[in-house]
């Protein structure tokens, strides 16, 4: 359709053709009467934030609609919002009403809808009072099938989560709508805008930015799914003990261990290892190498232990542990073995380099570092003495030593072995197989918990600024 301004013999144009009471001039905003030709009110020739124009054109649920008319209108110059007339081929109306960057798609209603106190009741669905509000209109542009009232209009909304009804009563007359939320990026797409205005706030049927309907069956799902597997796994599998052994330090002495074959089964899983030896007021370091025999992967683990007590100030004080517990992660099925080394404070020493005195007071010990431990047998002590040239540099001690050997070569059954006087001689190696492990699936169900207690608050907290602009809040 075309229509040629009066005042500025401008032509206005639409894409589509219906019968209208009265137009906006693009050029001059006159706003003209159809019937009589002639302007009747010149108009602000800028609306604030107006993106669609009556070039624009787009698709919703559907149907094509094109913009044939927009209005501006305020409410005493403290909130102000833009509705845009929307028009499909066949002459069906639609409206998109948006205020601070929020969206609502809105019908014309045929029927009614029955309002009670802070509520009404439409097609079986209750909606909660929002706002009433009286509005002006501020801005026009484009062309309008009824004739336009500058008149102070009343609205009066009501809201149930992403849709709403509202009426709109100016004079005498009442029209109602029914609308929903329509995403802006919907309306970025469809329609073309130049800009999109900014977000401000939380709109009037915005969703939350999760569905709750949705994403609680699916934690109830998964919790169940977890519970359901974790019980199966529980059911087919055991935790169990796949390598056991104590290894004396005199066997690995300056050497490496290889250990027998053992076989894991099943998903991969964490094992976990724990090494224990007799450390006192001394330490040990323990390495360890897991290998797998089939991909000759290996996993490596260093563990130092040490333990020490003591008393100060007339106080005991101690310090450290005897064992160290550890986790190797994500351990696949196979064969594996162990390959062992390890070392302790004190070297180890060798059964026939222990001589004791006849009297039986003092033990001499040949360490293999070229020195000799003399050692007072009642009370512990002990003293290092230098092997080099003894008979010229200790000629009483090598006395000693030389009678102390004669007396334990005559007697050898005076002698304990140096493994039964040391305590620390071995350390024991504990390998337990976890297929069944509770940690992930209690995590799991924490992160769960967490994520529907937090959302829980997000949405109260949501909704709470949604109705932050209404008299007529719940919150």
């Amino acid at each position: 359709m075309e229509f040629v301004c009066p005042v500025c013999n401008i032509k206005n144009q639409h894409q589509l053709d219906f019968i209208i009471e009265e137009y906006v001039c693009s050029s001059c905003y006159n706003l003209i009467d159809v019937r009589q030709n002639k302007s009747r009110k010149q108009l602000p020739r800028q609306g604030s934030n107006v993106v669609l124009d009556t070039t624009k054109r787009g698709i919703i649920d559907g149907v094509e609609y094109f913009v044939v008319a927009v209005t501006c209108r305020n409410y005493a110059n403290v909130a102000e919002w833009r509705e845009y007339f929307l028009k499909d081929k066949d002459g069906n109306n639609a409206f998109l009403s948006e205020s601070d960057g929020h969206w609502v798609f809105l019908k014309l209603q045929d029927e009614a809808f029955n309002e009670h106190r802070g509520y009404c009741d439409f097609k079986g669905k209750l909606y909660r009072h929002y706002e009433t509000t009286p509005s002006s209109v501020s801005y026009l542009e484009g062309f309008f099938e009824d004739r336009v009232s500058f008149k102070v209009a009343t609205y009066k909304e009501y809201v149930n989560g992403t849709e709403m009804v509202s009426w709109e009563q100016s004079g005498s007359g009442k029209v109602f709508f029914w609308g929903k939320h329509i995403s802006k990026y919907k309306i970025k797409q469809q329609f073309l805008p130049n800009y999109m205005p900014s977000y401000q706030g939380i709109g009037i049927v915005q969703p939350f930015y999760v569905n709750i309907k949705q994403v609680a069956p699916i934690f109830v799902m998964t919790v169940l799914l977890m519970t359901l597997f974790q019980i199966f796994v529980t059911s087919n599998n055991n935790n169990k003990i796949v390598f056991d052994q104590r290894i004396l330090y005199r066997d690995i002495f300056n050497k490496e261990l290889i250990t027998k074959s053992f076989s894991l089964e099943g998903a991969s899983a964490p094992m976990q290892v724990k090494l224990a030896t007799d450390v006192d007021n001394s330490w040990a370091s323990i390495e360890l190498s897991l290998v797998n025999e089939k991909t000759n992967e290996v996993t490596y683990a260093t563990k130092d232990i040490e333990y020490y007590h003591g008393y100060e100030s007339g106080e005991s004080w101690s310090e450290g542990s005897k064992t160290e517990k550890f986790n190797l992660c994500g351990v696949a099925p196979g064969n594996y073995h162990f390959v062992i080394a390890a070392q302790k404070e004190k070297a180890p020493y060798i059964y026939n380099d222990v001589y004791i005195s006849e009297d039986r007071s003092k033990s001499y010990v040949m360490t293999n570092d070229g020195f000799m431990d003399v050692i007072e047998n009642p009370t512990g002590d002990k003293m290092a003495i230098n092997l080099s040239n003894l008979e010229n540099n200790n000629p009483v001690v090598f006395k000693e030593l030389e009678a102390a050997k004669l007396f334990t070569k005559n007697n050898p059954s005076a002698v304990l072995s140096i493994n039964e006087e040391e305590t620390n001689t071995d350390f024991g190696i504990t390998a337990e197989w976890l297929p069944v492990s509770y940690r992930n699936f209690v995590i799991i169900i924490i992160v769960i918990l967490a994520l529907g207690i937090g959302l829980y608050f997000l949405k109260g907290y949501f909704d709470t600024m949604k109705w932050k602009n209404s008299s007529n809040s719940p919150y």
